[in-house]
């Protein structure tokens, strides 16, 4: 049957065309229709077996160049068993392992929490079967089933009403409307599902009324299941961060190999034997493969996703933290997201005073405003809850605005109920004696059935002219975002039981809004500095939006571009990439799929997009954008499935945190890279030195290994794990084309640090073998003493200069001792980690068997240490030209 034909239908006829009755089904049809139509539930797409994915994690491509690392290096030491690479394999398969179950444990312990979020959803929905009244799971729906509906309850099916009693209910979940609908069982004309006034849709929920309702669509056949399909039809985009990292561990490959195979080449043409010249090719690619590389990136992410953590913040996938730290554009929800999502009364308006006042301003003293907070404390069809009343949020504010001025209820004799054609609803109560008729509804509708209007003497005439006054106040107080309402009163005779609201007297207004979150306002403001767009896209009314938009300083201008769904759905590609070119530009009253078009113009353009949201509405654009954030409380279940990332706590200042901390993570790789290639240099010359002069080698495979793996791990993983810097925030995002191993990092790693690395070292080689009396062409046996010092002061040279690259690595531009930059505590021990292991290796027994070391001349110390020292001094003069530079350029930016 045609979903218009349905809306426009009596109940009767409905039921009758759905082969039902007002008893509901038999429990044998019913069980033929659940045969037939299968179970309402929507069913996930099947996710990879938690096998699968632990292989994952294991098989990528910077895995994979470990993986053969360690392969080469077991081949190695098949040629050269003294040469100690096997235990390098072991140690290379051993972080590989660790790191890639680590991963996976974070992966899996999220999808956990997300479970124990879904299982806190209701089950069971209350049906008639056969005249009786059962509770049954919500998957043994079936069309022709008749449910119950009362207030709290989450909708389980498409349904449509036949039975409505002031029934209210909350669509923020499919629309982003934070404001409760009407809905009745009349026939309508039909728009839309979300628009027909007679249907209820799975996944909404009952804020007010009670009524009946005869399903016709469950499972995928939902406007819910549609949603989903949406959502489930978008490829998973690829991470950005891992798409660079491979990229990046390509080209460390291709260096590696070239190397190995000049070296293989160079060996040979000096009278290597061909084991010796494998061996030697096998030292130098596996010293240039970074293998810390991968624990840092997942101890980056890792610690990152801990700190994001204490502020409520849940990762699912790691690798989200970066790229959120590289969105270029927030394209955000509102209810929910920028917002409580919970309506709060802001202004009231009483009828004689000129114009709206904060309502902690009222004074209950006052008559009129008095019998005012009467009216909003009475006038409701709450209804008490196990967590307090339970109903419409308007209604809630109203009995919280007047408890907290002292004013409490009174007793309810009858009601006139809230319908969609009156806009309106009425109480009748008793005080002392004296019976009353409250009424609260739309502005327009309750002033056409005011005669009269509050007064502090006493109620008095309502003319033409104050009635058109307080219209316009009416107006005014919309355009500003507020959503209205108007309460009225009439004193009745003592048996009068009126059927309507007539000849009432005006109280006032009162005017409401779902209030910023604390902290959204500056959260906006750190997103702008850091040159992030942040552009509202929220089902909610252009007005309220706009309001919302100026109030968190996202909209500054007196004519911001607003684009609603109806225009939206009227542009061409190319005119919505033309109106986004508008420095402020908001979208209201969007649909599902047109949040997803505008998350794919953006992407057009070579934006990098987070999408935040918390309905279900939210979710096709959740999946589409590089990163999803959803929200975690008032989040749907859905939302939270197409999200990257889970603000437990509906945050979203906390977004603004998760963007600085993905922006240390690509800091941090990039200083890692830039600490483990400046050692490169050092220990390749010597080879270069050895293949081309005839030099005594300098240094040795396994003394390499011993930096790479042993001394440098630690410091390298500290600087993994720096806190963002204080110019994080400060700065434009990264564009989606920018490098992790880009042109600046190559010179500042390999031919400035990486050079004055070389020079210490190697200075500190040559002091010994001079101090020792050796002369050009004299050879050096592998176990001389002098050989076995040199190499030792090499080595030293090596780690004393690393200890002073750890500290001007932990910024580019800041001095490494400035009070701004963040106090990281794993400095400290990484750096007593690297001067124990190098004592270790230069004075313990084990140590200098395994790495053939001899304790170097004090000589030699202090020419590694003037190294260092060097090292430093220049880096930091680097540093401060550098930011004298930036300075001057923002004074000449200035004066232009």
């Amino acid at each position: 049957m045609e979903l218009s034909t349905l809306v426009g239908q009596e109940p009767e006829e409905v039921l009758e065309s759905l082969g039902s009755s007002a008893e509901g089904l038999d429990p044998e049809e019913a069980a033929r229709r659940l045969a037939r139509f299968g179970p309402n539930r929507l069913e996930a797409r099947a996710r990879p077996p938690a096998l699968s994915r632990l292989l994952a994690t294991l098989t990528h491509f910077f895995a994979l160049l470990l993986w053969a690392a360690a392969a080469l290096a077991w081949i190695g030491h098949r040629f050269d068993p003294e040469a100690g690479l096997d235990t390098l394999a072991v140690a290379i398969v051993a972080v590989v392992l660790v790191n890639g179950v680590f991963a996976f444990a974070q992966e899996y312990r999220a999808e956990r929490m997300l479970a124990a979020l879904a299982r806190l959803l209701p089950a069971r929905a209350r049906v008639l079967r056969g005249g009786r009244l059962e509770e049954v799971p919500i998957e043994t729906l079936v069309p022709g089933d008749v449910i119950l509906l009362e207030a709290g309850d989450l909708i389980p099916a498409d349904a449509r009403l036949v039975v409505a009693n002031a029934l209210r209910v909350d669509l923020a979940t499919l629309t982003g409307e934070a404001r409760p609908r009407p809905r009745s069982a009349a026939p309508a004309p039909f728009l839309s599902p979300l628009e027909a006034p007679n249907l209820v849709l799975a996944g909404t929920t009952v804020v007010a009324g009670e009524g009946r309702a005869v399903v016709f669509a469950t499972g995928h056949q939902t406007e819910f299941g549609r949603i989903v399909a949406l959502v489930q039809a978008e490829p998973e985009p690829r991470s950005l961060f891992l798409a660079e990292i491979a990229r990046a561990s390509r080209w460390i490959a291709a260096v590696a190999c070239t190397l190995g195979a000049v070296f293989l080449l160079a060996g040979l043409s000096v009278g290597l034997s061909a084991s010796a010249a494998a061996v030697f090719a096998l030292g130098v690619i596996v010293a240039n493969v970074p293998e810390g590389l991968l624990p840092t990136v997942t101890l980056a992410l890792a610690m990152a996703a801990q700190r994001l953590a204490r502020r409520g913040v849940l990762v699912r996938h790691l690798p989200a933290i970066e790229t959120l730290g590289a969105a270029s554009v927030i394209v955000t929800d509102k209810t929910g997201t920028l917002t409580t999502g919970a309506m709060v009364v802001r202004v009231v308006q009483p009828a004689d005073a000129a114009e709206p006042v904060p309502v902690a301003a009222l004074d209950p003293r006052e008559p009129v405003i008095r019998r005012l907070l009467e009216v909003a404390a009475s006038c409701h069809g709450l209804v008490p809850g196990p967590r307090g009343l339970v109903g419409d949020p308007m209604e809630r504010a109203l009995v919280e605005a007047a408890g907290a001025h002292g004013i409490a209820p009174l007793p309810v004799l009858s009601t006139i109920p809230f319908d969609a054609d009156r806009k309106r609803m009425g109480t009748i109560h008793d005080r002392a004696g004296e019976r009353l008729l409250f009424c609260k509804g739309a502005p327009e509708t309750v002033l056409a059935r005011c005669t009269r209007i509050a007064a502090a003497d006493g109620p008095a005439p309502l003319g033409a002219d104050a009635r058109a006054r307080l219209l316009a106040s009416a107006a005014s107080c919309a355009e500003r975002g507020y959503r209205l309402l108007a309460l009225a009163y009439r004193p009745l005779a003592p048996e009068e039981t009126p059927e309507d609201e007539n000849e009432l007297v005006f109280t006032g207004f009162v005017g409401f809004e779902d209030p910023p979150r604390p902290g959204a306002a500056e959260a906006v403001a750190t997103a702008r500095r850091a040159g992030i767009r942040v552009i509202v896209a929220t089902g909610d009314h252009p007005l309220t939006a706009l309001a919302l938009a100026r109030r968190i300083g996202l909209v500054r201008s007196q004519r911001p571009r607003v684009i609603t769904g109806d225009r939206l759905a009227r542009l061409s590609n190319a005119e919505l990439q033309l109106a986004l070119d508008a420095e402020e530009i908001l979208f209201a009253r969007l649909a599902a799929d047109q949040k997803l078009r505008l998350v794919k113009a953006l992407q057009a353009r070579g934006e990098t997009v987070a999408v935040t949201g918390d309905g279900v509405n939210d979710a096709p654009a959740l999946k589409r954008a590089e990163i999803g954030v959803a929200m975690g409380r008032s989040g749907s279940d859905v939302a939270r499935e197409a999200a990257d990332i889970v603000l437990i706590d509906d945050d979203f200042a906390a977004i603004v945190a998760a963007i600085a901390e993905g922006r240390a993570v690509f800091a941090n790789v990039r200083r890692f890279l830039t600490y483990i290639l400046a050692s490169n240099v050092p220990e390749l010359v010597p080879f270069l030195l050895f293949a081309l002069l005839g030099v005594p080698l300098p240094l040795t495979v396994v003394q390499i290994l011993a930096v790479d793996l042993g001394t440098d791990l630690l410091p390298a993983l500290a600087l993994g794990a720096e806190p963002p810097a204080p110019d994080t925030m400060e700065r434009p995002p990264r564009a989606k084309t920018a490098a992790l191993l880009d042109r600046g990092l190559f010179v500042r790693a390999y031919l400035w640090l990486g050079i004055l690395e070389t020079l210490g070292s190697l200075s500190a080689y040559a002091v010994v073998l001079w101090l020792g009396g050796w002369r050009w062409d004299t050879p050096l046996s592998p176990v001389d003493p002098l050989r076995l010092e040199a190499t030792s002061a090499t080595l030293t040279g090596i780690v004393l200069a690393q200890m002073a690259n750890l500290f001007v690595c932990r910024h580019e531009r800041i001095a490494s001792f400035a009070p701004e930059l963040p106090r990281n505590p794993l400095i400290l021990p990484a750096l007593l980690s690297e001067a124990g292991l190098l004592l270790a290796i230069l004075f313990t027994s084990p140590g200098r068997a395994l790495f053939g070391t001899a304790p170097p001349a004090p000589a030699a110390w202090l020419v590694g240490a003037a190294g260092a020292v060097l090292l430093f001094c220049a880096e930091e003069a680097r540093k401060a030209l550098s930011r004298r530079r930036e300075g001057a350029a923002r004074l000449r930016t200035r004066d232009r």
